[in-house]
This record gives C-alpha cells, structure tokens and sequence, in this order.
C-alpha cells in the first residue's frame, strides 16, 4: 500500500511551486512591459510640480500663471526623457523595443492634444479651464501609455484624470490645489513606489 506523503513534504513542494509562478509571472511581466519608468525621475517632476504651485498660485487664472505652469511642464519633460534614458542605460532596456514604442505612441496623442487646446485658450485668454485639461489630457496619456508599462503606471494615470474630473465640478478656485495634489502628490507618491518596487 503507498504511503500518504508527508505533509510537510507536501508544504514545501507547494511553497517552491508558488515561488516558481511568482518568478515566471514577473519575468513574463518585465519581458511584455516598458520598465524604465524611472521612479526617482518622476519625484524630481513632482517638485517641479510643487515649485510651480508655490510660484504661480498667486497669479492663478492670469497669464503669468499659465506661463509658470508650461516652463515647468518644459522642465518636466527633460527630467522625465533625462531619467528614462539613464534607467534604461543602467537596466540594459532597450528604447526601441516593442513596449518602448507602445509606451511612447500611446502617452504622446493625449499630450499633444492638451498642448493643442493650451495654445489654444492661451490665446483667448481662457486660462480658467487649463488645468482641467492638463490633469484630464495627461491622465488619459498615462492611463493608455502605462498599459505598455508596470501597473502601477496607469493606476498614476487614472488618479490624474479623477483629479482632472474633481476640477471641473469643484469651484474655479480649488483648481491650484488639486493640480498640486496631482503633478506635485501623485508624482512624489507614484514615483517613491516605483522607485522602491521597480528599482529606480
């Protein structure tokens, strides 16, 4: 008659098998995804964010405070490509691969739409509206450009277009602070984790 297996023989074969999935899981998880979403590169955009907050608050709503907000969208965008590039150098990921593409293609038509409609307003001196499109145009960006990356990347997104949908329905005057909570909060929140959980 054949013996029952040993219940601790049975727990550690079921505990190696589960490590084992685990690892499979993750391996398949970085081979399909852009992991070079640099964590600390997206805190450095989240002080620029609060730097911007604090200098521009005081103007909200004149041209001087949309001035403020794309100087440091300008600012933002070197830190976040300057990052990308030494994470994916450091990593040994390549920026043309597949992911990198799908990353890039999927962020890039949301933003420059908001460029679009910022060129637009600015304009006509319609800056109230502003920063309900960036928060809803840049979440939607990184929402359909974080499918290509780890998860957490369009969890940040999704985040950034609920801010986006609290600006257009709370009063004209909360906007500067929700746009901190966003491009300072979420930046500096997201970006320790990924920095933590994705190695920089």
């Amino acid at each position: 008659m054949r013996a029952s297996p040993n219940p601790a023989e049975v727990t550690r074969i079921d505990a190696g098998a589960e490590r084992n999935l685990r690892f499979i899981r993750d391996a398949m998880e970085r081979a399909g995804s852009f992991t070079a979403v640099s964590g600390w590169g997206l805190m450095a955009i989240g002080a620029i964010g609060l730097g911007a907050y604090i200098v521009s608050e005081p103007a909200f709503g004149a041209t001087r405070w949309t001035e403020v907000w794309l100087e440091a969208a300008a600012l933002a965008i070197v830190a976040g490509v300057v990052s990308i590039v030494a994470k994916a150098r450091l990593a040994g990921i390549s920026l043309v691969s597949v992911p990198a593409r799908k990353f890039a293609l999927n962020l890039a038509p949301p933003l420059v739409a908001a460029m679009l409609l910022t060129h637009a307003m600015y304009l006509r001196g319609q800056q109230e509206w502003l920063g309900s499109i960036w928060l809803l145009l840049y979440g939607a960006g990184v929402v359909t450009g974080g499918f290509a990356s780890v998860k957490s990347v369009p969890t940040m997104g999704a985040m950034f277009m609920l801010l986006g949908w609290a600006s257009v329905v709370l009063p004209p005057a909360w906007t500067p602070e929700i746009l901190l909570l966003g491009f300072g909060g979420l930046h500096l929140g997201f970006g320790a984790y990924i920095a933590w959980r994705h190695h920089g």
